[in-house]
């Protein structure tokens, strides 16, 4: 395969339509830096994650574990089942000093098949840390609660979950 033929979804000046990602959604490796912090600490940094790019939803960022720091995480109860990835199991961020935010990190300990790379990697919400970025540009959460969705100037809305556009919410 060629790197010649642009991406559906690719426009002209380097941005994305997410209007015409995939569904199901593409499983697309990602070398450019992402930063999390939380509780003022580092909780990843990565060159090394992976995108998952699906119809009206901004990307949603999977870090492989050893981009974070493992310290800060504790599993928590329950989990969720998507009809692309299988089923998700949630994880709280802890601080030091003992403050916590509830089932803010998730991962898919046996995903299907076809997103069976993302076994044992971590997404998480970016409207609850301190601040998330790529490539030095700071993200933009997804609206709504549910969404894990990563928004930046390198994507075109709209975007679900975006109460001015309720048909897609």
């Amino acid at each position: 395969m060629t790197d010649s033929i642009p991406a559906p979804w690719a426009l002209a000046d380097g941005r994305e339509r997410v209007a015409a990602y995939p569904r199901p959604p593409a499983l697309v490796p990602y070398d450019r830096h992402v930063r999390v912090e939380v509780f003022g600490a580092v909780l990843a940094d990565t060159h090394h994650s992976l995108r998952v790019l699906e119809t009206f939803h901004p990307p949603t960022i999977y870090l492989p574990p050893s981009a974070l720091n493992a310290a800060m995480l504790r599993p928590a109860a329950g989990c969720s089942f998507c009809e692309w990835k299988g089923v998700a199991r949630y994880f709280d961020v802890v601080a030091g000093d003992g403050r916590v935010l509830e089932r803010v990190v998730w991962h898919y300990p046996q995903p299907t098949e076809a997103f069976g790379a993302l076994a044992g990697w971590f997404s998480l919400y970016p409207g609850r840390m301190d601040g998330c970025w790529l490539n030095e540009e700071r993200v933009i959460p997804q609206p709504g609660g549910f969404y894990g969705g990563w928004i930046t100037s390198q994507v075109e809305g709209p975007f679900k979950g975006d109460p001015a556009h309720p048909e897609l919410v």
